[in-house]
């Protein structure tokens, strides 16, 4: 999560905790594992182009080789043929074009105007408070609402973020791997999977116009130094700057503009004007794990440039279809790249080669130019795919039981009857369905920070997730053992007194902040302790008077009388603080008028309501419920019938999980520090689903809490069997901060390893059995917190440390917790000795009993809060 301005003291620290014990047979497996090579099999280095491969073989004809390395940009006028060309010297094609008549069964080449349908003009009154009795078969199906948010929002219609470059309506996702088209100077890069894109603006070692094409192999990737205390790099990155190729026009220049449009929740369209006034000349549809990038010429005459340097340049004498003219470049770091062109006019497309880093058509073309990477031994699979291209894609899903179902649908554009070339990263290889797993190729790149990506070619992936946590519910959680809220007598009996002294603690001023983040996690924590009174020590008097203090804490929230009340702003489509605003502090809270960490910030929020519903039904008014489903549909809209929200800002469903960084440029693209606060948002949701009887909105929580055990235990924590992550830095353990491009082994608040690894660990939940197995914790604590060396750390964090180790431990955590020399110093503001008792308790197969004068003696000390 990207929290500038994030330092937080030893007393004021944003943990709660996670533990659980997971026996192995439980971890998160592949779906398929009959009938089927292991899935490791899917992740193993790609084969690199064979020596072997004759350039010069059969329907291939050499355009030009390059001898010289050193660099010239200069077009100049053609000359006749030449097989050896020096860095200066033009080379021009035969007149061997294979551009003829189109397909009859193609599609229109350029996106359609939008994705989304469109609504009628609504009633402001209408809101959806309960799901309808039955589950329609798409759980994304229905809008939680499509009303505006309510009047005690104030309505904005500036942001300090200026939309830059953006074409259409909002909302907009502000969380996207595309943002960094409309932020700052729009010259970062954007990281489709497995290829990056980033818009040249004459620099760079393309010195193009265009958009550059990056794809990085996993012998090129850059290192920290090791730590001392591990072995493990502390980070590594995929080089930003290497532009094997370029696609643009002849006619881009200095006076070059940059839109996007038909922004959605996992693509995006960018367009390059010759000027501001102009029409796009080209377009390239983005969409995630795309396997070309597609260039839609519209009118311009292409330029294809490398910063790497053409070796060869061959033209296949036949073409791989009809109408499809086919270009292969042999590029200088043993690359191979192939480029597809298809006119529907039939347009000609002939390559004249510049120098060693510019290839140019002969005349203006109307048309798709696409480029695709040979990752080895895949030219003929690439040639089938060429001529078509994804241009969205929408996610669908259904569950039946505790089985989830779940589909990315991809809409194409050109060839209608060629399969699209997609790129899948490992936790959905692990999940494919059996037709899916039937459409993947040999074909693998290596992706920045996600593994190993393999080809697919189908036009929809259907993912399945068989074990969902149905069963999941307030109380500690095993995923074998189901729930458990049963607690011994013994445990009921000490932990009352401490329920009492955590209870009688004034609520309203603990979350009385400005900080819409730490306030949440204050009312998080006295709503645990609600239900912990009610239904673990089944002390249902301390419960509802606690619970009274509670909702009165809430309604200055759902009032929207805080410190700095939530503004609707419509620039870009959202609930943000007015802090910033107020300010003109754009780190304030953590970013969030900048979207940063929504999901954290608001699923507190969702996570206490979901309690406070559940012990109090009516406290579920009209009022209420909408206030907290509008805060779900800011991070987690599943429709864009609701025209008020993006779809899901923060959950990534390519990614399988979180985006936390906001309207921030970055050159490593979007980022998320906090994995098991990822995990939370993802639990509240489903709670809060189950308490307002949302069916489909329980089920998503579900569907997604699934996904990022799975994907958590791929891409953010490690054990030493992970073969996803980089050897060289699984030794970790934990990710730190995952960015697009890379992995920092440390925390946006400070290096302390119980920082960086704590940071994953809270808050605990029922939840956090699911996504940090035993075996990983086991781990984990060996590798930084056993033989005492966890007792050394002070605070908050030493409490956090410890509720991790109930996971596999807890006879140790409730020692910890219990024993009468307690400092309630060790509790994170927005956790209580309570919970953490509770769940240890839970988890615990025997406990042997502490005497409650120990105890007692702790609820004579004064904690600690933020």
């Amino acid at each position: 999560m990207l929290l500038f301005y994030r330092i937080l003291t030893l007393l004021q620290i944003c943990p709660i905790v996670t533990a659980r014990r997971w026996p192995l047979r439980n971890e998160v497996r592949p779906y398929r594992e009959r009938g089927r090579a292991a899935p490791d099999s899917f992740r193993e280095s790609y084969s690199p182009l064979s020596e072997s491969q004759d350039i010069y073989h059969e329907s291939y004809q050499p355009v030009a080789t390059i001898t010289s390395s050193e660099p010239s940009v200069t077009p100049q006028s053609s000359s006749p043929v030449s097989k050896e060309l020096d860095a200066t010297s033009p080379a021009t094609t035969t007149s061997c074009t294979t551009g003829g008549p189109p397909f009859q069964n193609t599609t229109v080449l350029s996106p359609p105007a939008t994705l989304i349908p469109s609504l009628p003009e609504e009633d402001p009154s209408s809101t959806s408070i309960m799901a309808p009795s039955a589950m329609p078969n798409d759980i994304f199906g229905t809008p939680i609402a499509t009303s505006v948010p309510a009047s005690y929002f104030t309505v904005r219609k500036d942001h300090p973020v200026p939309r830059k470059g953006i074409g259409g309506p909002t909302p907009i996702g502000t969380n996207k791997f595309y943002a960094n088209f409309f932020l700052k100077n729009q010259t970062s890069p954007t990281y489709v999977h497995p290829y990056s894109v980033i818009w040249g603006h004459g620099q760079g070692s393309a010195s193009s116009w265009g958009l550059a094409i990056s794809h990085i192999e996993a012998h090129q990737r850059v290192y920290g130094e090791k730590s001392k205390e591990t072995g493990a790099a502390k980070y590594f990155l995929s080089p930003v700057g290497i532009q094997s190729l370029a696609l643009s026009a002849l006619e881009l220049g200095t006076q070059t503009m940059l839109t996007t449009d038909n922004l959605s929740a996992h693509s995006a369209n960018v367009n390059l004007h010759i000027d501001p006034k102009a029409k796009p000349l080209v377009t390239f549809p983005l969409v995630q794990g795309m396997g070309f990038v597609t260039a839609v010429y519209k009118g311009g005459t292409p330029v294809i440039s490398t910063g790497v340097y053409f070796k060869t340049v061959t033209k296949s004498l036949k073409g791989p279809k009809q109408g499809v003219t086919k270009y292969t470049l042999y590029l200088e770091d043993g690359k191979v790249w192939h480029v597809y062109a298809y006119s529907a006019k039939g347009d000609k497309f002939d390559l004249t080669v510049v120098n060693n880093k510019m290839a140019k058509a002969e005349k203006p073309f109307d048309g798709i130019v696409q480029v695709a990477k040979d990752p080895g031994n895949a030219e003929s699979m690439i040639d089938a795919a060429s001529g078509a291209y994804p241009i969205g894609a929408t996610v669908s899903g259904s569950v039946s039981g505790s089985k989830g179902t779940y589909t990315l649908t991809f809409q194409k554009a050109g060839f209608s009857n060629v399969k699209l070339l997609m790129y899948a990263l490992p936790h959905h290889v692990d999940s494919f369905d059996d037709a899916t797993h039937k459409s993947t190729t040999p074909a693998k790149l290596q992706t920045t920070t996600k593994g190993m990506a393999v080809g697919v070619v189908a036009d929809s992936w259907t993912m399945v997730e068989p074990h969902m946590p149905v069963s999941m519910g307030f109380a500690p959680w095993d995923p074998v053992d189901g729930e458990k809220k049963a607690l011994k007598d013994a445990a009921i009996h000490a932990i009352t007194p401490i329920a009492v002294n955590e209870a009688s603690q004034d609520v309203n001023q603990q979350s009385d902040q400005n900080s819409m983040y730490f306030s949440g996690k204050a009312l998080a924590k006295f709503a645990m302790i609600c239900y912990t009174a009610n239904d673990l020590l089944k002390n249902k008097t301390l419960a509802q008077n606690s619970l009274k203090n509670l909702q009165a804490a809430f309604t200055r929230f759902s009032t929207n009388k805080q410190q700095f009340p939530l503004f609707y702003e419509t620039a870009w489509g959202g609930l943000v603080s007015s802090a910033t605003y107020q300010t003109g502090n754009d780190g304030a809270d953590f970013g969030n008028t900048f979207y940063n960490d929504h999901h954290f910030h608001y699923g507190y929020f969702i996570y206490a309501a979901a309690i406070i519903g559940y012990l109090d039904p009516s406290w579920l008014t009209k009022e209420n419920v909408d206030y907290v489903n509008t805060l779900v549909r800011d991070i987690a809209n599943p429709s864009a019938l609701d025209k008020h929200f993006p779809v899901s800002r923060n959950f990534d469903w390519y990614h399988g999980h979180s985006w936390a960084h906001g309207l921030y440029e970055t050159a490593d693209g979007k980022d998320q520090e906090s994995s098991s606060e990822d995990a939370m948002h993802a639990y509240a949701i489903k709670m809060w689903g189950k308490t307002i009887k949302d069916i489909n909105m329980e089920a998503r929580g579900n569907l997604m809490l699934a996904i990022i055990a799975r994907s958590l235990n791929q891409y953010y924590l490690y054990t030493s069997e992970n073969n996803v992550q980089p050897s060289e830095f699984v030794g970790n353990r934990v990710a730190g901060i995952l960015f697009e491009n890379k992995c920092d082994h440390t925390t946006y608040f400070g290096a302390n390893t119980e920082y960086i690894q704590g940071i994953h660990m809270l808050p605990l939940l029922p939840s956090t059995k699911l996504t940090r197995p035993v075996n990983f914790v086991k781990q984990e604590w060996e590798t930084y917190f056993d033989k005492g060396r966890a007792d050394k750390v002070e605070g908050g964090w030493k409490g956090i440390l410890y509720g991790n180790l109930a996971t596999v431990d807890p006879k140790a955590a409730w020692e910890f917790f219990s024993r009468k020399d307690f400092n309630p110093m060790w509790l994170d503001g927005g956790a209580s000795l309570t919970w953490y008792l509770a769940y240890s308790a839970g988890e615990s197969l025997f406990l042997q009993f502490r005497s409650r004068r120990s105890l007692l003696l702790w609820t004579n000390k004064t904690p600690a809060f933020m």
